[in-house]
């Protein structure tokens, strides 16, 4: 009787110890099981709504007058596509385009002219991004009887060598000197391309603090002369052959109208984030269809 009692014990004891190995061996197959057969959670994927951290956010743009115009132009196709950034563009001058880059008080800088080796050893870390090439023409008031003049003439015009229309061909008036104000892009290119190093414009000349201006006034001042953007002419002014080259946009593309600048914006360091999506945009085909379309030469 107690053998039959043993015999159970042990029996119901190996039962007892083979529910625990298959119990065991169940729970450590479950902690190896690959964590890819675990189904993701919804949290997990990503939502319909989410957007690339690049296109949000604010960008700053400051300097140029002649720059500003295309600028804007560029940020509002810019901002069809991404609503969520915000574009903001001042003007001032290339001079404050460049400082306001250089100290990094906006992201971007707009300059209308060459950037000069002082401004680069004052702000080193300045990266060009040459978006656009601009003709400068030599516009007139529409009842100035000259059609054109050679770039030695027009030097000597802004200079005041030459002080009457009839020195050039026209009728005994006296010419009116048109001229942007110090630290415009517009004036630096006319300077370092027509002036040179030694002529200097006429203190006489009536300064204005834009293209914009220089053409309203030249339009409505008899016997005058300015020098503006081939972006801002019209039917207001009259731009005079140049060296016997017609101020046109494909005279310029083409190299033979003689003056010529670069349109660019500037940053501080290589731009990143949405500025980078915004620069990229600017020289993609179609940001150099809005250069064009706005009357400046594409540089792609």
């Amino acid at each position: 009787m107690q053998t039959k009692s043993r015999s159970s014990l042990v029996l119901i004891g190996l039962l007892v110890l083979a529910m625990l190995t298959t119990l065991v061996g169940c729970q450590c197959g479950g902690t190896e099981m690959p964590a890819t057969t675990t189904a993701p959670k919804a949290t997990d994927a990503p939502k319909a709504t989410d957007k690339p951290a690049e296109m949000g956010g604010t960008i700053s743009l400051a300097g140029s007058t002649t720059v500003q115009p295309v600028a804007e132009k560029l940020g509002e196709a810019f901002k069809a596509a991404n609503p969520d950034v915000q574009i903001d563009v001042q003007g001032g001058g290339s001079s404050v385009g460049v400082k306001s880059a250089g100290e990094g008080t906006v992201d971007i800088g707009n300059a209308s002219r060459e950037i000069k080796d002082s401004e680069i050893d004052e702000y080193p870390a300045l990266v060009i991004h040459t978006i656009a090439r601009d003709g400068i023409a030599i516009a007139v008031h529409p009842g100035v009887a000259v059609d054109g003049l050679t770039v030695d003439q027009v030097r000597d015009i802004f200079s005041g060598a030459i002080t009457n229309w009839s020195e050039v061909g026209g009728p005994d008036k006296a010419i009116v000197v048109v001229s942007r104000e110090e630290g415009s892009g517009t004036r630096g290119a006319f300077e370092e391309m027509v002036m040179g190093e030694e002529a200097v414009i006429v203190d006489t000349a009536i300064l204005q603090p834009s293209n914009g201006a220089v053409k309203t006034t030249v339009s409505t001042t008899e016997d005058s002369i300015g020098f503006l953007s081939f972006g801002y002419l019209d039917d207001s002014v009259k731009a005079l052959d140049i060296d016997g080259i017609e101020a046109t946009v494909n005279n310029a593309k083409s190299g033979t109208y003689p003056i010529v600048r670069p349109l660019n914006m500037l940053t501080n360091g290589e731009p990143m984030g949405v500025v980078k999506a915004f620069l990229d945009f600017v020289m993609s085909a179609e940001g150099q269809a809005v250069v064009e379309e706005e009357g400046y030469l594409s540089v792609k």
